[in-house]
């Protein structure tokens, strides 16, 4: 699931000459090297571009060949996208688990080859046992929300979630324990700054590709328009400004144009009012995700919301005169989609920005070099965290309502006395609400 996009650190080159930039080849100014010359270096990964697409356009230009590089491997990652979206949501959350664990090996790599001289004792392995910690409580919290039934049902799994969060702080406060026990004289500072470190890509990383999960069970429409809406505007943007770029955009990424930031976000818009009609028609992409628990598997079926229903929309004077339509159909989902695509055009690309600052720090091109002509998987989803946290927040605030089939699940879970005293309490409150009795008489 990484950005499929032409990619960031590699921005829109139609701007103008290096030399007019000065910039090395690294992608870091002249001046930035000499403020930043203490800051120890990370090797530069070789070209590791296929031979085949080596010889095949070894007659081009090296801006061309790179276009024609990056391309290849979008196309092919995105056919891979489609795959896994035909294969249903469990390999969706499985992919993301493994997106995550590559980013967090890539950043916590640099550190350790930023700071490797200093041979720092267990720096890597507490890296790893803290991402499990952190991945063992935002699962168990999941499997406890939404495997509610099987949890419920099976002695072990009932016992492990309802101390799940004491079991959760016990593991942390054992890594916590042996790095205090880790800590070397002379070498004290550096061994916080990678507790840090440590700590800052769990948040950035771990954190926000759980929001991920959570956008998925509200619906895959959740999870695939906003990541295909970054996608869009990554790949527009990089394309307004290869052919058109003149104008730079912001000095921590000079290849950056306001060309391409412009054609980038009137693109995704377009694309995610198109992409949002064509799902919003079909349960498989609008329903929530949910656990069957007589097949003990995950089910995609419902009857859609409001929110994808086609609704007629009075179209402004202004519009009306110029198309000659009083009134347009639409999804309501496709007004949200709006939202959705110009985060992704505006304030998306701030992700980029900030891993493009976070590589300047360190002089290095890319995160890492998993995808040729592409750089590292970070380097493919640095916006997508960004949007993800975005998405989760919106739906929150503007979208989610009461889930009835929440509060049943954790009436269940009660005493029998406890839900007779529940039972009784909303007889009375519908009762004095001269609800009941319309309710018996339409069940007589």
């Amino acid at each position: 699931l990484s950005q499929l996009t032409w990619g960031e650190g590699r921005e829109h080159p139609g701007q103008g000459s290096d030399s007019e930039l000065k910039v090395d080849k690294d992608g870091v100014s002249d001046n930035e090297s000499k403020v930043d010359s203490g800051v120890p270096e990370v090797p530069v990964p070789a070209d590791d571009t296929p031979e085949v697409l080596n010889k095949a356009l070894s007659g081009l230009s090296s801006r061309w060949k790179n276009w024609w590089v990056r391309g290849i491997l979008t196309l092919a990652m995105i056919s891979f996208f489609f795959f896994i979206i035909y294969l249903g949501p469990m390999v969706l959350m499985m992919i993301v688990l493994c997106v995550q664990i590559k980013c967090f090996q890539e950043i916590i790599t640099i550190g350790y080859s930023v700071y490797h001289s200093y041979h720092l004792p267990w720096f890597r392995t507490l890296s790893w046992y803290f991402l499990l910690c952190v991945n063992y409580f935002f699962y168990g919290e999941t499997v406890t929300d939404y495997f509610f039934t099987l949890v419920q049902r099976e002695e072990p799994l009932r016992i492990l979630s309802k101390y799940h969060r004491f079991i959760s702080f016990a593991l942390y406060l054992t890594g916590f324990c042996m790095f205090v026990l880790s800590l070397v004289k002379k070498h004290y500072r550096l061994q916080f700054y990678m507790f840090g470190w440590t700590h800052v890509t769990l948040l950035i990383v771990v954190t926000q590709s759980h929001l991920i999960i959570h956008n998925l069970f509200e619906g895959m429409i959740w999870f695939i328009v906003p990541i295909s809406c970054v996608i869009c505007n990554d790949i527009m943007a990089y394309m307004f400004g290869f052919f058109f770029g003149r104008t730079p955009l912001i000095k921590l990424s000079p290849k950056k144009t306001w060309e391409g930031f412009i054609g980038g976000f009137f693109s995704t818009i377009v694309f995610g009012i198109m992409l949002s009609y064509v799902m919003a028609g079909y349960r498989y992409f609008v329903c929530p995700v949910e656990f069957n628990n007589d097949s003990n598997s995950f089910q995609v079926d419902c009857e859609p919301s409001e929110l994808f229903q086609l609704q007629d929309y009075a179209l402004p004077g202004i519009l009306e005169s110029v198309t000659g339509w009083t009134t347009v159909r639409l999804y309501p989902f496709q007004i949200h989609s709006i939202a959705l695509s110009s985060f992704a055009s505006i304030v998306g690309p701030f992700g980029g920005f900030f891993a493009s600052g976070f590589k300047r720090a360190f002089k290095i091109k890319d995160f890492a070099n998993t995808i040729p002509g592409h750089g590292g998987i970070m380097d493919r989803f640095d916006c997508q965290y960004l949007m993800a946290t975005f998405v989760n927040v919106y739906i929150a605030s503007f979208i989610r309502g009461p889930n009835p089939s929440k509060v049943i699940q954790q009436l269940l879970a009660l005493r029998a006395d406890q839900q007779l005293h529940i039972f009784n309490s909303l007889k009375a409150h519908l009762t004095e609400k001269g609800l009941l009795p319309a309710l018996e008489e339409a069940a007589a």
